[in-house]
């Protein structure tokens, strides 16, 4: 495909979900001009591909926001403690239409390659239809979880069927109707997609593979009076979202689970399991640093599934045996009590295996399961996936893929830029605290870091900035010493690559907490970047 140089740019961002839009709403009114790549049709990012039954968010409504405009917090009402998918993205289309930033977006169009010309000191950007732009900047805001994963199934081009990626959903409505429907795949996406599918299908067959923890959500409306008193609290909000360690407002208990007799233990436990959320996750200070602590919330909710499940043999196939947490804590509503439905059937994976999809639905080891509908919720290739989608070429022609040896050995320097890549900025990257805090939160935080770079670069004169190998490495071992301490590296998870195949396992979230990253990030802008190598003396346009 001959490629056509069509456009000069100071920046262009990747994505034009929460990170790619307040990105360039920050760099236009900075002057910059800027243009934002989506493969969708539409805004959203992840909130427009995830449309599949029962999508919600797991933070509550009040805190998934941007804080960056008064007005907006006290235009936008949210109906419910979970806002789910379609209002989100109704919320992300109504940011777009109140900040005019549709026209600097170019939609239903992927980047295939950004590769650095060091002579010109521009990135070269390509795209799939075969045109490209030039820019200064290249910022990534792709996310985390934003490359699906659907694992190499034999015969799935065989399948009859029709079949659905939770993370590729159609916009139109599936209809479940009177159909036999399996899904493979049981985490956050599947756990919620699972009790809708169930209300409509003829009959459900779930193929389970790593049994979850789940906690009931609670969902519900909210009450007008709320509403009104936490606009009027717009600052208090925004304090919470930027001042507490999680930027969601959850407060952690101050005691270890063990210094509770068992029997007060329970009490705390079950209060937090009726009020719902993470509510559970946050009863104790050492859930997540101490396997004995762990052990009691973890037996607390195996009893909530033997209670909730009358089959006693299907309950047995749900009690989950790794560390509760230490896979993505998933919030469900009537997840268990839908294997109570006559309708549905579990079956277990890893004691019969996949051995293939059939031209008539599944076959595992033990039999094979007739389908007219297959839904793969399997999830994302996390964290690097979005970015090695992408040919990403810094210095001397090398790969982020090469760099970072297909994930063996990814370093990053606060996951906000990584050496051998001038002018590269990655929103939420690997090696931020990302998914283990309020992604809007930590969204405008590094968005906010990055436009006062831009600031500081023009006002001083400077060329290009690049993360040094000094500092990327000591902040990637402090990542990993964070992470040493606490019991998520003793479970294989999307945190860790597990999920992909072949992927070599690290665990690429910052787990410090939000606050101690924020003050890193300041401390580091404060004391003239810090760990950059900052060069060049032409002025930015």
């Amino acid at each position: 495909m001959t490629v056509k140089q069509v456009d000069d740019l100071d920046a262009v961002v990747l994505g034009a979900g929460f990170s790619g839009l307040y990105m360039l709403y920050r760099l236009r009114e900075a002057g910059y001009t800027t243009r934002v790549v989506e493969a969708g049709d539409g805004v959203g990012g992840v909130w427009y591909w995830n449309r599949y039954p029962g999508a919600k968010c797991d933070i509550e409504s009040i805190y998934y926001n941007y804080t960056f405009s008064k007005e907006l917090y006290q235009e936008w009402t949210w109906t419910s403690k979970y806002p789910e998918q379609k209002e989100i993205l109704s919320y992300l289309n109504y940011v777009a239409d109140k900040f005019h930033l549709r026209k600097d977006i170019q939609f239903n169009t992927r980047i295939t390659a950004a590769h650095y010309d060091e002579a010109a000191n521009r990135w070269r950007v390509q795209m799939n239809d075969g045109t490209s732009v030039t820019a200064k900047f290249f910022i990534s805001g792709a996310g985390c979880l934003s490359a699906a994963n659907l694992p190499n199934f034999k015969g799935l081009d065989r399948f009859k069927g029709d079949w659905y990626h939770t993370g590729k959903w159609p916009q139109e409505k599936v209809d479940f109707r009177g159909k036999r429907v399996g899904v493979i795949g049981n985490g956050s996406s599947g756990v919620q997609a699972i009790p809708e599918i169930a209300k409509e299908a003829e009959h459900l067959t779930v193929f389970q593979r790593t049994p979850q923890y789940t906690i009931p959500a609670r969902n519900y409306l909210y009450d007008p009076a709320f509403v009104q008193k936490t606009k009027n609290n717009y600052e208090q909000i925004k304090r919470i979202m930027h001042e507490t360690p999680t930027g969601n407002g959850i407060q952690f208990g101050q005691v270890s689970a063990l210094e509770d007799s068992p029997e007060e233990r329970i009490k705390v436990y079950e209060k937090a399991w009726q009020e719902g959320g993470f509510a559970f996750t946050s009863t104790y200070n050492d859930l997540f640093t101490n396997e004995e602590a762990n052990k009691t919330a973890s037996d607390f909710i195996r009893s909530k599934i033997r209670e909730t499940v009358k089959n006693p043999e299907t309950a047995e196939k749900l009690l989950p045996n790794y560390l509760f947490g230490t896979k993505r804590p998933i919030l469900d509503t009537g997840y268990y009590e839908t294997f109570n439905r006559d309708n549905v059937t579990l079956v277990d994976v890893k004691k019969s295996p996949v051995e293939e999809i059939t031209p008539n639905g599944l076959r595992t080891s033990e039999e094979e399961h007739e389908l007219d509908i297959l839904v793969f919720a399997t999830g994302y290739d996390g964290m690097t996936g979005p970015l090695f989608k992408i040919d990403i070429r810094g210095r001397d022609g090398v790969s982020l893929k090469e760099k970072w040896e297909d994930g063996a050995s990814v370093r990053t320097y606060l996951g906000l830029a990584t050496a051998g890549f001038p002018n590269f900025f990655m929103i939420t990257g690997p090696e931020s605290p990302s998914v283990l805090v309020n992604m809007p939160t930590a969204i405008e935080q590094h968005i906010d870091w990055i436009a006062d770079c831009l600031e500081y670069m023009s006002q001083n004169g400077v060329e290009t900035m690049e993360a040094s190998r000094e500092a990327e490495e000591e902040w990637s071992r402090h990542c990993r010493e964070v992470a040493e301490m606490t019991l998520y590296v003793k479970t294989d998870s999307w945190y860790t690559g597990a999920n992909i195949e072949g992927k070599p396992r690290s665990f690429l979230i910052y787990l410090g907490g939000f606050l101690n990253y924020k003050q890193k990030c300041n401390e580091v802008a404060d004391s003239g970047y810090e760990g950059f190598t900052l060069s060049g003396v032409k002025t930015i346009k």
